[in-house]
């Protein structure tokens, strides 16, 4: 079990433009937070309509992004997902 304050990197896939991020973490790291990072990391610009995204993890999407990692289970390089809310066209 990791202990609070305790840092510790987490992968995120940003599949908006298909990049992956490592974040240093620690159990009091809301899902917000790791989203604003990812998004601020991999599309490297202010500005980001963070609502338009969401976090997965595990499979599943992060519905209250108040909850810690600490509490979604999340341990050194576990795997996130960011993606747009909504379905992106086919081109």
């Amino acid at each position: 079990m990791t202990a609070i304050g305790q840092r510790y990197a987490v992968r995120v896939m940003v599949t908006a433009v298909w990049d992956q991020v490592f974040l240093p973490v620690d159990a009091g790291t809301t899902a917000l937070q790791l989203k604003r990072e990812a998004l601020r990391a991999a599309l490297k610009r202010s500005g980001i309509d963070e609502s338009a995204y969401i976090v997965k993890f595990r499979g599943a999407q992060v519905l209250d992004e108040s909850v810690t990692l600490g509490a979604l289970g999340a341990v050194p390089n576990a795997p996130f997902i960011v993606l747009p809310a909504r379905r992106q066209p086919v081109r």
